[in-house]
Formats: structure tokens, sequence, C-alpha cells
């Protein structure tokens, strides 16, 4: 997956190991090495980088990519200068065996490179991906404890009608589904009772409830499940909202209509939501 970051890489190192201006050999400041996981034998932090909440892709063990949300990791560790490196085999071959001593397993292997690990551990799925290169002078863990982000900002119904009020439209994020999936979830209610008061409180306001998708994967399957989203909106309004359903429409335009660039996990962030549009 990364022949071509891999050489890049490589020839960088050798530049700089030949003109002298090797790499510190001492962890870079703030790394850490992470909890489930040491490291090998005579190499130090290159690079390191660690986000509360982000999105990583790995692969299943049918080699298909997925994408996992949570407290993310990244390592990059090399080999101390004079010190033998193992081979890019012998540092995978470790950590699939130090996974399985603590109850995980190996999900899926590009031998002798990548490998794609998973451990369940105190109730916590983490996700580890190897990549292993320069000829074992190199590798690099990303690591993500899977967990569902914990929303902190909420709509509220005075904002969300000055919204409709000025553009004819308010984005929404608060509310909440699993990955591919259309159902409502239970931390989406703050949100969803706004909407509710919004509607309530202005009581000739129809709306069009529009489902959006990023663009990761099949434009066709993206545009249903925004659909089956949207639909589960307006069904929820109404049965637990006592909303009247002809003030509500859904629809889903899948990744049709973008708010910023999804070449960005923060941008698919943002395009990931749903819009309430006011009706004539």
């Amino acid at each position: 997956m990364r022949i071509q970051n891999k050489i890049v890489f490589c020839l960088s190192v050798g530049f700089l190991l030949a003109t002298g201006t090797a790499f510190a050999q001492e962890d870079v400041a703030g790394s850490k090495d992470h909890p489930l996981l040491t490291r090998m034998p005579n190499f130090y932090i290159q690079d390191y980088e660690e986000k509360e909440f982000a999105q990583a892709d790995f692969y299943n063990s049918k080699g298909e990519e997925i994408k996992v949300e949570g407290h993310k990791y990244y390592i990059e560790y090399e080999i101390k200068e004079g010190k033998k490196a193992p081979s890019e085999l012998q540092i995978l071959q470790n950590y699939e065996n130090a996974i399985g001593k603590i109850g995980g397993s190996l999900v899926y292997e590009a031998a002798p490179e990548e490998a794609w690990l998973k451990v369940k551990k105190s109730g916590k799925i983490t996700w580890i991906y190897v990549f292993a290169h320069c000829d074992g002078e190199c590798y690099e863990l990303t690591i993500v404890e899977k967990k569902r982000m914990v929303q902190e900002v909420f709509a509220n119904a005075k904002n969300l009608a000055q919204d409709i009020s000025s553009t004819g439209h308010a984005s929404v994020y608060g509310i909440l589904f699993d990955f591919n999936k259309a159902e409502v979830k239970p931390e989406s209610e703050p949100t969803l009772k706004e909407i509710a008061k919004l509607l309530q409180q202005n009581l000739n306001l129809k709306l069009y409830v529009v489902g959006h998708t990023d663009n990761v994967g099949d434009f066709a399957y993206n545009t249903k499940l925004s659909q089956a989203r949207a639909d589960s909106v307006v069904k929820t309004l109404v049965s637990q909202y006592g909303i009247d359903a002809n003030r509500l429409s859904a629809h889903g335009v899948g990744p049709l209509a973008p708010v910023t660039s999804n070449k960005t996990e923060e941008g698919r962030a943002k395009n990931r939501r749903v819009e309430l549009v006011e009706q004539k």
C-alpha cells in the first residue's frame, strides 16, 4: 500500500546517513509507546501523532478496506545508529505474537511488510496496523482505540430558526448513527428535542429533512444510506416527539452537496450531516 512512500522515506534516511546528518537518536518530544505494546529493541520514536478522535483505514479478514473511528495514535520508529536492524517480517511477527498473548489476533497480512491486527481488552476494541519498511530499519504503527465521538456541540432551536430564516436551511451534526446504519442513536436526543422545539415554536414551518454523506465508498450505496437516515429522523420526530408527519419530507442526496472538501478527515466529518431545508 505504501511502496512509493517507503522508497522516498528510505532514500531520505540514506542521504542523511551518507552526509553524516543522521536523525536524533532520542524519542521525539511528547511521544510515547502505546500502553498495549512495547517497541522493538534498539528503536526510537522518530515521529508521533495522537488525536482524541479521528479515523483511519484498516483491512478486514477479506482484505476489504474499512474505516475505524476513535482515539488514534501514529508512531514511527527508526533503528538507532550502529544497531543491527531486524527483518521486516521479524517486526511483523513480533507484533502478531505480542497481540496474540493478550488475546488479540491477526486480521489480515500482506507479508513481509504489512499486518492488520485487532484486540479486545477491558471492553475496548483496538485496531493496529503495522508497516515495516527500509529493510527493517523503520516501522510504523497506526493504532485506533475504537469509540464513538462524544458530541460536545448541539443545535438549539433559536440558532436553527436563525439559519433557516437567513439561508433557507440549517446543518445539523448532533444526529448520530452507527457506521453504515440508519437507526438514530439514543445520543441524538438533545438535538432532536431542539428540532422538535423549533417546529413547535413555528407552527407554519415545514421542512425537508435531507441526509448527506461524504464521498467515501459507492455512490449508489451512500445515496441509499442518506435516504434511509433521513427517513429515520422523520420517523423519530413523528413517533417520539409528536410532530405532524405532513410537516416533514425526507430526502437523501448522498455525497452530492458537500460543504467542504472530502480530502481530509475533518472535511468528511462536516459533510456527513442532516440538513433542515425550508419548504415553500
